[in-house]
């Protein structure tokens, strides 16, 4: 199936399929016809897999970076961008990313960055990657006080979905992946009956259409952009203290599982929803296999401290929770109120 992002005349396709990598050398001759050589950033471990298999019909140079979120530093991505200009890449060139959403967040900044902006298509292989951190333009790399705080929006030619290769994933990361396609159900707010016996491809679709639609309708995270972040406020400080105990600790997934099951306790603490909502999402998450519990080795006041550096944050605690007209970002929220609801929520271990 293909979806359109929207924006005029940096408008692209996603191409979500069985195969759709072997695409890319369509996708380069139509978006980027100048172009006379390919640059493809993956790591070590995916270049092994049997499908590794590209064809670009340019002559191909291949950088490996880092495995997993430790690609994410801007140590990676000031290698990789000596590693563009050994190779003598030029603005006519493309980087291509092939990789899990660490790989295709670096190889976009990376890409946006080098001589101010160079062509980029995205073949994400993990679930995450297909539905949520290709598609949209988000790039960027981590800092120790946060996740994502250095990055730019920089929309690449194509994205190239090949559902083939989720085959040789790890449980694990599959589970991790189920994390964003819950946040996007539960956007829609979608009956928690039909979840159930749902194809990996139809959640991909599901996943992947929303986004679309809301990143052509606000590429910058205006407005409506920022719903996107739902259950994030929470996942991303998590990730950031997991990432101290080692690079194995927490998935983005499970992180943003953990802050789904959470914004719904929020939510009904502030009176913006009712316990049936809890229930919702909890069955929604349960229904995915998905562990929404928060750990009690998780401090408070660390997980406060790490959520203020959050990119929704304002000088504030900001969240996007559910109300009665749906879903929105609330700013301003007492923080001794946030500390009490994770504490509780710590409790129903």
């Amino acid at each position: 199936m293909n979806f359109t992002v929207e924006l005029a005349e940096r408008s692209y396709d996603v191409v979500v399929r069985d195969g759709a990598r072997d695409q890319l050398a369509a996708l380069i001759a139509e978006r980027a016809p100048r172009a006379k050589s390919v640059v493809v950033v993956t790591s070590a471990s995916l270049a092994q897999q049997p499908w590794f298999t590209l064809t670009s019909g340019l002559e191909e140079f291949t950088l490996f970076v880092p495995e997993g979120e430790s690609a994410k530093t801007m140590t990676a991505l000031d290698e990789l961008l000596e590693a563009f200009a050994d190779r003598r890449l030029s603005r006519d060139d493309v980087v291509v990313a092939v990789g899990g959403g660490a790989i295709t967040d670096l190889a976009g900044f990376a890409a946006a960055t080098y001589l101010r902006g160079v062509a980029l298509v995205q073949i994400p292989t993990s679930l995450v990657g297909q539905v949520d951190a290709a598609i949209g333009g988000k790039t960027g790399v981590n800092l120790a006080a946060g996740k994502n705080l250095v990055g730019a929006f920089y929309q690449p030619l194509g994205v190239l979905c090949d559902t083939s290769v989720l085959a040789t994933l790890a449980s694990r990361e599959r589970l991790s992946g189920l994390g964003e396609v819950a946040k996007c159900w539960l956007l829609e707010n979608r009956n928690v009956e039909r979840l159930r016996g749902a194809s990996l491809d139809s959640l991909i679709e599901m996943a992947v259409g929303l986004k679309v639609a809301i990143v052509g309708a606000d590429e910058r995270e205006g407005s409506s952009r920022v719903l996107l972040n739902y259950g994030h406020t929470l996942a991303h400080a998590l990730e950031k203290l997991a990432l101290r105990r080692g690079p194995d600790e927490l998935r983005h997934g499970e992180a943003v599982a953990i802050g789904l099951a959470f914004a719904a306790r929020l939510a009904c603490a502030l009176d913006r929803v009712g316990d049936d909502e809890v229930k919702y999402h909890d069955a929604v998450l349960a229904t995915l296999e998905l562990d929404g519990r928060l750990p009690r080795h998780y401090d408070t006041d660390e997980l406060l401290e790490a959520m203020t550096f959050d990119k929704k944050a304002r000088h504030d605690l900001g969240f996007v929770l559910a109300g009665v007209d749906g879903y929105s970002l609330v700013t301003g929220i007492d923080r001794a109120v946030v500390a009490d609801v994770l504490e509780r929520f710590k409790g129903e271990l």
